[in-house]
Protein backbone atom coordinates (compact mmCIF):
# COMPACT_ATOMS: atom_id res chain seq x y z
CA UNK A 1 0.00 0.00 0.00
CA UNK A 2 1.43 3.28 -1.04
CA UNK A 3 -0.26 6.60 0.05
CA UNK A 4 0.06 10.12 -1.23
CA UNK A 5 -0.55 13.39 1.15
CA UNK A 6 -1.10 16.46 -0.56
CA UNK A 7 -1.31 19.50 -1.24
CA UNK A 8 0.56 21.28 2.09
CA UNK A 9 0.72 21.72 5.98
CA UNK A 10 3.29 20.43 8.25
CA UNK A 11 1.14 18.33 9.82
CA UNK A 12 0.84 16.07 6.68
CA UNK A 13 4.41 15.97 6.65
CA UNK A 14 4.39 14.56 10.89
CA UNK A 15 1.72 11.42 9.62
CA UNK A 16 3.85 10.21 6.77
CA UNK A 17 7.18 10.47 8.69
CA UNK A 18 5.19 8.09 11.35
CA UNK A 19 3.65 6.24 8.94
CA UNK A 20 6.88 5.28 7.76
CA UNK A 21 8.20 4.58 11.21
CA UNK A 22 5.26 1.61 11.52
CA UNK A 23 5.57 0.61 7.96
CA UNK A 24 3.32 2.29 5.40
CA UNK A 25 4.89 3.98 2.64
CA UNK A 26 4.02 7.42 2.48
CA UNK A 27 4.75 10.14 0.61
CA UNK A 28 4.34 14.17 1.92
CA UNK A 29 3.85 16.33 -1.33
CA UNK A 30 3.81 19.86 -1.14
CA UNK A 31 2.33 22.31 -4.09
CA UNK A 32 4.06 25.10 -3.28
CA UNK A 33 7.07 26.00 -1.06
CA UNK A 34 6.19 26.20 2.75
CA UNK A 35 6.18 29.32 4.07
CA UNK A 36 7.11 28.21 7.65
CA UNK A 37 10.08 25.53 6.11
CA UNK A 38 8.19 22.21 6.55
CA UNK A 39 10.32 19.78 4.19
CA UNK A 40 7.88 17.59 2.84
CA UNK A 41 9.19 14.47 0.79
CA UNK A 42 8.50 15.50 -2.63
CA UNK A 43 7.76 19.62 -3.72
CA UNK A 44 6.13 20.92 -7.04
CA UNK A 45 7.48 24.54 -6.43
CA UNK A 46 4.17 25.74 -8.29
CA UNK A 47 5.19 29.00 -7.31
CA UNK A 48 8.10 29.14 -9.62
CA UNK A 49 6.52 28.36 -12.21
CA UNK A 50 4.28 30.99 -14.78
CA UNK A 51 1.16 31.10 -14.43
CA UNK A 52 -0.04 29.66 -17.45
CA UNK A 53 2.20 26.37 -17.16
CA UNK A 54 0.89 25.21 -13.62
CA UNK A 55 -2.05 23.74 -15.15
CA UNK A 56 0.62 21.21 -17.32
CA UNK A 57 2.62 20.41 -13.95
CA UNK A 58 -0.31 19.55 -12.02
CA UNK A 59 -1.37 16.92 -14.69
CA UNK A 60 1.89 15.02 -15.47
CA UNK A 61 1.99 15.30 -11.82
CA UNK A 62 -1.32 13.52 -11.50
CA UNK A 63 -0.72 11.03 -13.84
CA UNK A 64 2.56 9.61 -12.46
CA UNK A 65 1.18 9.79 -8.84
CA UNK A 66 -2.55 7.85 -10.54
CA UNK A 67 0.17 5.10 -11.86
CA UNK A 68 2.03 5.06 -8.50
CA UNK A 69 -0.25 5.38 -5.32
CA UNK A 70 -2.82 3.56 -3.65
CA UNK A 71 -3.99 6.17 -1.38
CA UNK A 72 -4.28 9.35 -1.57
CA UNK A 73 -5.13 11.73 1.29
CA UNK A 74 -6.07 14.87 0.87
CA UNK A 75 -5.87 18.08 3.20
CA UNK A 76 -7.48 21.17 3.57
CA UNK A 77 -10.20 20.65 1.17
CA UNK A 78 -7.60 20.90 -1.89
CA UNK A 79 -6.99 17.98 -4.04
CA UNK A 80 -4.75 17.67 -7.16
CA UNK A 81 -6.94 20.52 -9.35
CA UNK A 82 -9.00 23.57 -8.26
CA UNK A 83 -11.92 22.29 -9.84
CA UNK A 84 -11.36 18.32 -8.19
CA UNK A 85 -12.01 16.89 -11.47
CA UNK A 86 -9.25 14.63 -10.30
CA UNK A 87 -11.38 13.32 -8.10
CA UNK A 88 -13.68 11.63 -10.72
CA UNK A 89 -10.77 9.74 -12.55
CA UNK A 90 -9.32 8.48 -9.03
CA UNK A 91 -12.56 6.71 -8.49
CA UNK A 92 -12.62 5.53 -11.72
CA UNK A 93 -8.94 3.59 -11.43
CA UNK A 94 -10.22 2.31 -8.31
CA UNK A 95 -8.10 4.45 -5.85
CA UNK A 96 -8.67 5.25 -2.24
CA UNK A 97 -9.05 8.55 -1.05
CA UNK A 98 -10.22 10.41 2.18
CA UNK A 99 -10.27 14.29 2.76
CA UNK A 100 -8.73 15.48 5.68
CA UNK A 101 -10.10 18.90 6.55
CA UNK A 102 -8.16 21.55 9.07
CA UNK A 103 -10.13 24.26 10.44
CA UNK A 104 -10.73 27.64 7.92
CA UNK A 105 -11.31 25.42 4.96
CA UNK A 106 -14.57 24.37 6.28
CA UNK A 107 -15.34 26.87 9.44
CA UNK A 108 -18.94 28.67 8.92
CA UNK A 109 -19.80 31.64 11.17
CA UNK A 110 -23.31 30.97 10.99
CA UNK A 111 -22.52 27.64 12.86
CA UNK A 112 -20.01 28.13 15.43
CA UNK A 113 -21.81 31.03 16.57
CA UNK A 114 -25.34 28.70 16.70
CA UNK A 115 -22.85 26.06 19.07
CA UNK A 116 -22.23 29.09 21.25
CA UNK A 117 -19.21 30.57 20.18
CA UNK A 118 -19.83 34.43 20.71
CA UNK A 119 -15.91 34.72 19.97
CA UNK A 120 -15.61 33.21 16.92
CA UNK A 121 -13.73 34.99 13.28
CA UNK A 122 -13.31 32.80 10.12
CA UNK A 123 -11.33 33.57 7.49
CA UNK A 124 -14.22 33.23 4.72
CA UNK A 125 -17.18 34.60 4.82
CA UNK A 126 -18.81 33.27 2.12
CA UNK A 127 -20.23 30.28 3.41
CA UNK A 128 -22.55 29.17 0.29
CA UNK A 129 -18.38 28.69 -1.26
CA UNK A 130 -17.43 26.52 1.32
CA UNK A 131 -20.90 24.56 1.08
CA UNK A 132 -20.16 24.25 -2.74
CA UNK A 133 -16.63 22.85 -2.80
CA UNK A 134 -18.08 20.22 0.51
CA UNK A 135 -20.78 19.51 -2.04
CA UNK A 136 -18.07 18.41 -4.73
CA UNK A 137 -15.85 16.92 -2.76
CA UNK A 138 -18.04 14.69 -1.38
CA UNK A 139 -19.58 13.64 -4.35
CA UNK A 140 -16.88 11.31 -4.82
CA UNK A 141 -15.28 11.04 -1.27
CA UNK A 142 -17.15 8.86 1.15
CA UNK A 143 -14.71 9.04 4.52
CA UNK A 144 -13.16 12.67 5.78
CA UNK A 145 -11.55 12.80 8.76
CA UNK A 146 -11.13 16.00 11.78
CA UNK A 147 -9.16 16.75 14.60
CA UNK A 148 -12.25 17.19 16.80
CA UNK A 149 -15.51 17.62 17.64
CA UNK A 150 -15.17 21.48 17.21
CA UNK A 151 -15.16 20.95 13.22
CA UNK A 152 -17.64 17.92 13.20
CA UNK A 153 -20.56 20.06 12.65
CA UNK A 154 -19.00 21.33 9.97
CA UNK A 155 -18.74 18.63 7.53
CA UNK A 156 -20.76 15.93 8.96
CA UNK A 157 -23.98 16.72 6.71
CA UNK A 158 -21.87 16.19 3.56
CA UNK A 159 -19.68 12.89 3.83
CA UNK A 160 -20.95 9.17 4.55
CA UNK A 161 -18.26 8.72 7.08
CA UNK A 162 -16.54 11.49 9.08
CA UNK A 163 -13.65 10.13 11.34
CA UNK A 164 -12.44 12.26 14.35
CA UNK A 165 -8.52 11.61 14.47
CA UNK A 166 -6.54 13.97 16.97
CA UNK A 167 -3.87 16.21 15.94
CA UNK A 168 -0.27 14.46 15.29
CA UNK A 169 2.89 15.41 17.04
CA UNK A 170 6.49 13.90 16.88
CA UNK A 171 7.27 13.54 20.26
CA UNK A 172 11.30 12.88 19.90
CA UNK A 173 11.43 16.71 18.40
CA UNK A 174 9.96 18.04 21.39
CA UNK A 175 12.05 17.51 25.03
CA UNK A 176 10.46 18.85 27.99
CA UNK A 177 11.78 22.52 29.32
CA UNK A 178 9.40 22.64 31.96
CA UNK A 179 9.32 26.08 33.28
CA UNK A 180 11.34 27.04 36.62
CA UNK A 181 9.60 28.42 39.38
CA UNK A 182 12.23 30.71 40.24
CA UNK A 183 11.79 33.06 37.21
CA UNK A 184 11.30 36.42 38.24
CA UNK A 185 9.77 37.87 35.22
CA UNK A 186 7.78 34.82 33.02
CA UNK A 187 7.72 34.82 29.56
CA UNK A 188 4.75 34.95 27.38
CA UNK A 189 4.85 33.43 23.68
CA UNK A 190 2.17 34.03 21.52
CA UNK A 191 2.72 33.09 17.89
CA UNK A 192 -0.57 33.18 15.65
CA UNK A 193 -0.65 31.87 12.25
CA UNK A 194 -3.69 34.13 11.54
CA UNK A 195 -3.87 37.01 14.14
CA UNK A 196 -7.66 38.13 13.70
CA UNK A 197 -8.78 34.72 13.49
CA UNK A 198 -6.40 33.63 16.75
CA UNK A 199 -7.52 36.84 18.49
CA UNK A 200 -3.75 38.29 18.86
CA UNK A 201 -5.19 41.81 19.04
CA UNK A 202 -6.90 40.28 22.80
CA UNK A 203 -3.82 38.95 23.71
CA UNK A 204 -1.41 41.88 23.12
CA UNK A 205 -3.69 44.08 25.17
CA UNK A 206 -3.96 41.90 27.84
CA UNK A 207 -0.10 41.79 28.18
CA UNK A 208 -0.12 44.99 27.72
CA UNK A 209 -2.21 46.02 30.68
CA UNK A 210 -0.25 43.75 32.89
CA UNK A 211 2.69 45.18 32.14
CA UNK A 212 0.95 48.79 32.35
CA UNK A 213 0.35 47.55 36.11
CA UNK A 214 3.67 46.87 37.00
CA UNK A 215 3.09 42.33 37.16
CA UNK A 216 6.67 41.72 35.68
CA UNK A 217 6.58 39.52 32.61
CA UNK A 218 8.01 39.35 29.17
CA UNK A 219 6.21 39.01 25.97
CA UNK A 220 7.22 37.71 22.59
CA UNK A 221 4.59 38.28 19.86
CA UNK A 222 6.13 35.41 16.92
CA UNK A 223 4.99 36.46 13.27
CA UNK A 224 6.51 33.75 10.42
CA UNK A 225 9.17 32.69 12.06
CA UNK A 226 9.80 29.57 10.17
CA UNK A 227 9.22 26.37 12.49
CA UNK A 228 12.24 24.86 13.07
CA UNK A 229 13.21 28.89 14.81
CA UNK A 230 9.32 28.67 16.64
CA UNK A 231 10.04 25.38 18.58
CA UNK A 232 13.39 26.88 19.49
CA UNK A 233 11.64 29.87 20.81
CA UNK A 234 8.90 27.69 22.44
CA UNK A 235 11.59 26.42 24.30
CA UNK A 236 12.49 29.37 25.97
CA UNK A 237 8.62 30.09 27.08
CA UNK A 238 7.56 30.58 30.93
CA UNK A 239 3.51 30.58 29.16
CA UNK A 240 2.63 29.20 25.77
CA UNK A 241 -0.79 30.90 24.55
CA UNK A 242 -2.45 29.74 21.36
CA UNK A 243 -5.56 30.86 20.39
CA UNK A 244 -8.67 32.95 21.38
CA UNK A 245 -11.47 32.64 19.21
CA UNK A 246 -12.19 29.49 17.93
CA UNK A 247 -12.95 27.46 20.38
CA UNK A 248 -10.39 24.81 20.40
CA UNK A 249 -6.82 23.93 20.44
CA UNK A 250 -4.57 23.39 17.87
CA UNK A 251 -1.28 22.62 16.87
CA UNK A 252 0.35 25.33 18.57
CA UNK A 253 -1.05 24.18 22.07
CA UNK A 254 0.46 20.51 21.29
CA UNK A 255 3.88 22.24 20.84
CA UNK A 256 3.91 24.03 23.76
CA UNK A 257 2.36 21.61 25.86
CA UNK A 258 4.97 18.91 24.25
CA UNK A 259 7.70 20.91 25.45
CA UNK A 260 6.21 20.91 29.41
CA UNK A 261 4.99 24.39 28.77
CA UNK A 262 1.13 25.80 30.71
CA UNK A 263 -0.97 26.44 27.66
CA UNK A 264 -3.16 29.34 27.41
CA UNK A 265 -6.20 28.33 25.23
CA UNK A 266 -9.85 29.03 24.60
CA UNK A 267 -12.21 26.07 24.47
CA UNK A 268 -15.97 26.75 23.84
CA UNK A 269 -18.37 25.69 25.82
CA UNK A 270 -19.75 22.47 25.78
CA UNK A 271 -16.36 20.77 23.77
CA UNK A 272 -14.26 20.09 26.91
CA UNK A 273 -15.84 16.96 27.72
CA UNK A 274 -15.06 15.70 24.08
CA UNK A 275 -11.29 15.30 24.36
CA UNK A 276 -9.63 12.65 26.37
CA UNK A 277 -10.10 13.32 30.30
CA UNK A 278 -8.11 15.79 31.66
CA UNK A 279 -7.37 18.22 29.11
CA UNK A 280 -4.74 20.72 31.25
CA UNK A 281 -5.15 24.07 29.15
CA UNK A 282 -5.64 27.31 31.04
CA UNK A 283 -8.94 28.09 28.85
CA UNK A 284 -9.12 31.82 28.01
CA UNK A 285 -11.66 33.97 26.30
CA UNK A 286 -11.04 37.42 24.73
CA UNK A 287 -12.64 38.91 28.12
CA UNK A 288 -10.36 36.43 30.82
CA UNK A 289 -7.55 36.07 29.49
CA UNK A 290 -6.16 39.46 31.43
CA UNK A 291 -7.29 37.55 34.46
CA UNK A 292 -5.69 34.25 33.28
CA UNK A 293 -2.33 35.25 32.82
CA UNK A 294 -2.39 37.37 35.94
CA UNK A 295 -3.15 34.35 37.54
CA UNK A 296 -0.27 31.56 35.97
CA UNK A 297 2.37 34.70 35.98
CA UNK A 298 1.65 34.90 40.42
CA UNK A 299 1.76 30.82 40.56
CA UNK A 300 4.91 29.45 39.31
CA UNK A 301 4.42 25.77 40.81
CA UNK A 302 1.04 26.07 38.96
CA UNK A 303 2.64 26.83 35.61
CA UNK A 304 4.90 23.98 36.35
CA UNK A 305 2.15 21.40 37.76
CA UNK A 306 0.15 22.13 33.55
CA UNK A 307 3.33 22.27 31.82
CA UNK A 308 4.16 18.49 33.15
CA UNK A 309 0.28 17.86 32.73
CA UNK A 310 0.91 18.66 29.10
CA UNK A 311 3.96 16.90 27.97
CA UNK A 312 1.79 13.45 29.68
CA UNK A 313 -1.57 14.63 27.70
CA UNK A 314 0.51 14.44 24.19
CA UNK A 315 2.09 11.84 25.40
CA UNK A 316 -0.95 9.85 26.21
CA UNK A 317 -2.95 10.99 23.22
CA UNK A 318 -1.37 12.66 20.63
CA UNK A 319 1.82 10.27 19.64
CA UNK A 320 2.15 10.75 15.75
CA UNK A 321 2.92 6.93 16.19
CA UNK A 322 -0.31 5.92 17.44
CA UNK A 323 -2.36 8.43 15.15
CA UNK A 324 -0.30 6.99 12.31
CA UNK A 325 -1.82 2.97 13.46
CA UNK A 326 -5.19 4.86 13.25
CA UNK A 327 -4.78 6.16 9.67
CA UNK A 328 -3.60 2.66 8.60
CA UNK A 329 -6.24 1.09 9.84
CA UNK A 330 -8.59 3.49 7.87
CA UNK A 331 -6.74 3.18 4.78
CA UNK A 332 -7.17 -0.63 4.65
CA UNK A 333 -11.27 0.00 5.28
CA UNK A 334 -11.41 2.46 2.64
Amino acid sequence: MKVLHLPYGGQMVTLCAALRDIGVDATACHFERSNFRFQADLCLHLQDVPPSGREAVRREFFRRAAAEFDVFHFHCGLTFFPDHGDLELLKALGKKVVMQHRGSDVRRLSIARALGNPYVEVKTRDERRIEADLRKLSAWIDHAIVADYELLPYVQDFYKEVHVIRQAIRLERFKPRYPSIDVEAPLVVHAPSHPIVKGTMYVSNAMWRLERGGVPVRYRLLKRVPHEEAIRLYGEADIVVDQLRIGSYGILSLEGMALGKPVVCYIRDGLAETYPEGLPIANADPETVYDVLRELIASPKRRLELGRQGRAYIEKHHDSLRIARRLEALYRRL
